[in-house]
């Protein structure tokens, strides 16, 4: 399950076309659930950026503990509050990479997931919005995870779900269909995705300096030659 993510400075404009920078990408080594972070949606049919809260918060939930920050894509419809969004309000979320842990012997060894040319990687989410005043409102997103590859599932069974940047528009307008929407999720193609192993000081959400992502071995990468 994604429950940690690296976030870089990335070049957005470049990933998207035409994205409207409404707010500074929020950018931390080691950011964990229940924090503020960037998503991208569409709006008025333009893309741009903005703040959400890190787990899905409507407007009944009484407790934030409970709001959760990752919905499996194949439970969307079994709950409505996740219903409801994928069928109107799908999101991406831009990150460098997301953290995973591999249980060894006497501990869980952290290690970074990222695409093995260290492009962006876009993430799958779905959010809401409930209003605290007559003006004013708080948005809430959870990502939609998917299972692992084959390649990649020893480091864990679920990841969120990749949407390619040419298929952004698609993902995030309303307007397309729910079981073409639902098509774009699926594990990630295994030649993509690597995994370096990091410093085990990402293991505490405190810590947010740039050696929580520092590589402390190779990557990981799927080689044909080798299966």
């Amino acid at each position: 399950m994604a429950g940690r993510l690296y976030i870089p400075q990335l070049d957005l404009a470049r990933l998207l076309p035409g994205l409207r920078q409404e707010t500074p990408l929020l950018t931390g080594a080691n950011v964990a659930p229940r924090r503020t972070l960037t998503h991208i949606r569409l709006e008025a049919d333009r893309t741009c950026t903005r703040p959400v809260f890190w787990g899905l918060t409507p407007a009944w939930l009484s407790v934030l503990d409970h709001a959760p920050h990752c919905a499996r894509a194949e439970s969307l419809d079994a709950r409505p509050m996740f219903r409801e969004a994928f069928g109107a309000r799908r999101c991406l979320v831009p990150v460098g990479g997301i953290y995973l842990w591999k249980l060894q012997p006497r501990f869980k060894q952290p290690f970074l997931v990222t695409r093995v040319d260290r492009a962006p990687l876009l993430l799958a989410g779905i959010w809401c919005r409930y209003h605290t005043t007559l003006t004013e409102h708080t948005d809430s997103m959870a990502l939609v995870t998917v299972s692992t590859n084959d390649f990649l599932a020893p480091l864990g069974d679920r990841l969120p779900a990749l949407i390619a940047a040419d298929d952004a528009q698609r993902w995030l307008d309303p307007g397309t269909p729910t079981e073409a929407a639902r098509a774009l999720l699926r594990p990630a193609p295994r030649e993509l995705l690597g995994a370096f192993p990091v410093s085990r000081r990402v293991n505490d959400p405190n810590n947010q300096d740039p050696a929580c992502a520092h590589p402390t071995g190779p990557m990981l990468r799927w080689n044909e030659q080798e299966t």
